[in-house]
């Protein structure tokens, strides 16, 4: 009875670990910008260029690390590094702090529209990690993935959708942080983009799961469960 009521520590550290992977990214892609940003320009006067400049080196310096780390270079890390390179140009040779937030919107643009046309094809990108969270890992779902998959039309659609939605609701973030770059003060936006796109990854986790995933998870069980 003790055992079966107390959680042994070895359980406890796993889920400690996964938490701190999965939020140091988040922490350092977008909470560390945004305080280096405001400390710099806000608490001591440095330049909007010079303060975004410095912020944008901290998820850069991340997605750097990884490549050395990993030893490899996918498509994403080299566009991020790219489009941020582009972006501390561009503010140095414009003089204008609202390309470092500009270069967001072309970073998420390419990644939405590299979504949305994937959905036309046989292989949509987001299939790769809507499945694992449907399937589990159960040896049933997965047979019963592959037969929908072969025979279902509604069940291709329906993932066909899941990375469309995806994809259009990331494009529309893109614009609207686009236009906030050239109407709205800089001060602004380096935080307002942030909220657009917690809301937009909302928007798309409700609409996603009404249209799609939510649709493909239950043909899945009705389909393993035969």
């Amino acid at each position: 009875m003790t055992q079966t009521l107390t959680t042994p520590p070895q359980a406890v550290r796993p889920r400690r670990n996964n938490l701190s992977t999965s939020l140091t990214p988040l922490a350092l892609d977008v909470a560390a910008p945004l305080v280096c940003y405001y400390v710099l320009h806000g608490a001591f006067g440095v330049g909007e260029v010079a303060a975004l400049t410095a912020s944008a080196v901290i998820p850069a310096v991340r997605v750097a690390w990884g490549v050395v780390r990993d030893r490899t270079l996918n498509g994403l890390a080299g566009l991020t590094l790219a489009v941020n390179a582009a972006g501390v140009a561009l503010s140095f040779v414009t003089g204008d702090g609202r390309m470092m937030i500009a270069k967001d919107s072309g970073l998420s643009g390419v990644l939405s529209l590299v979504i949305m046309l994937s959905a036309f094809t046989r292989q949509p990108v987001m299939t790769a990690g809507m499945r694992p969270f449907i399937t589990r890992g159960n040896a049933a779902r997965e047979a019963a993935w592959d037969r929908l998959a072969e025979r279902s039309p509604r069940f291709r659609r329906a993932v066909r959708n899941f990375s469309g939605i995806w994809g259009g609701v990331l494009l529309a973030e893109c614009v609207a942080r686009l236009v906030g770059a050239f109407t709205l003060p800089v001060s602004t936006m380096v935080w307002l983009s942030n909220v657009m796109l917690i809301a937009a990854i909302m928007l798309g986790l409700v609409l996603a799961g009404a249209f799609a995933s939510g649709p493909i998870m239950a043909m899945v069980r009705a389909e393993a469960a035969r």
